[in-house]
């Protein structure tokens, strides 16, 4: 009987410390996989190896951080990637730069990746100096560089979730909002936070993702992902209905938000994806789908046009 015990202790220490390996394995595995690349093709004084540390720096601060309260398995990651062009050197720490954001997210039962946020922001400012750490703080302005990159972290997290799940995004789109507030109250935040100067950088962005008065679009990400693409094994043609129906409330949103970034934004994503879904739709899902992505992205007219072959 004593061997008995013995053993059911043993056998619960051992499925104790496996757990606790399995907890640590999967909780040390971070949300996103980010590829980062910093380029800088027409800086003249500054030392290229400040951009080799910079580079290094930004791909420990997306991948090594904690976006989430949710535990991810390694095959759970978010596929994204960066990619910073250093357009002008403003002073020896202090640089401006093109920042080119992606990211992608797996289709169920195939091997197909659908891009989900494909964006160039020519608004960014920031400084750095060779070995500086990248302090961030989710409740506090430090500077413009961490700001954007967080900024851009939730973003990325934000229209992942609301691919899988209606409006599963909100938290992530709302802590990038706050991130924009802070910047926008700071004297030191730069160029592409505020209002007033442009129609599309990043306060309209994430004002699009939570201004109550349009929040279908987070449908609009929902059906055409997960009711749509992730059906398109089981259900062939009958999955196209909830992407037509995700085209049909980007239609209103053209209507009730004339210049809303998501717009833009969305189809500068999908706009080839559309074309191959569509290829081999009815007839009357060409048509339909052709009138309305031409009404709204008439400057590529020509390339939906295609779908009509």
């Amino acid at each position: 009987m004593k061997s008995k015990v013995k053993f059911i202790s043993v056998m619960k220490t051992i499925l104790i410390l496996i757990s606790c390996v399995l907890i640590s394995f999967y909780s040390h595995a971070q949300e996103l996989n980010c590829q980062v690349r910093v380029i800088a093709p027409n800086t003249q004084t500054t030392d290229p190896k400040v951009f080799e540390t910079l580079q290094k720096s930004i791909i420990e601060f997306m991948n090594n951080r904690h976006w989430t309260g949710d535990i991810y398995g390694p095959q759970e990651k978010i596929d994204c990637s960066i990619l910073i062009t250093i357009s002008q050197e403003l002073s020896s720490d202090k640089f401006a730069a093109q920042i080119t954001v992606q990211s992608s997210r797996p289709t169920f039962n195939s091997t197909y990746n659908s891009p989900i946020i494909y964006l160039i922001d020519k608004d960014f400012q920031f400084q750095y100096a060779q070995y500086q750490n990248l302090i961030y703080n989710d409740n506090q302005y430090t500077d413009n560089l961490t700001s954007v990159l967080a900024y851009y972290a939730y973003m990325i997290l934000g229209f992942d979730y609301d691919s899988f799940s209606q409006s599963g995004g909100t938290a992530y789109f709302q802590k990038a909002n706050s991130i924009a507030s802070s910047a926008q109250s700071s004297s030191s935040s730069g160029p592409g936070w505020k209002s007033y100067e442009s129609i599309r950088n990043r306060f309209w962005l994430v004002n699009n993702m939570i201004n109550p008065k349009v929040d279908y679009v987070h449908t609009v990400f929902y059906k055409y992902h997960h009711e749509g693409l992730d059906n398109m094994f089981d259900k062939g043609e009958a999955a196209r209905k909830p992407i037509v129906d995700a085209l049909v409330l980007l239609n209103k949103l053209k209507e009730d938000a004339p210049n809303a970034m998501i717009t833009q934004t969305f189809l500068q994503t999908k706009g080839d994806e559309l074309v191959n879904i569509f290829s081999k739709a009815t007839p009357q899902e060409k048509s339909q789908v052709v009138t309305i992505l031409t009404s709204l992205d008439a400057s590529n007219a020509t390339k939906y046009q295609a779908i009509m072959k």
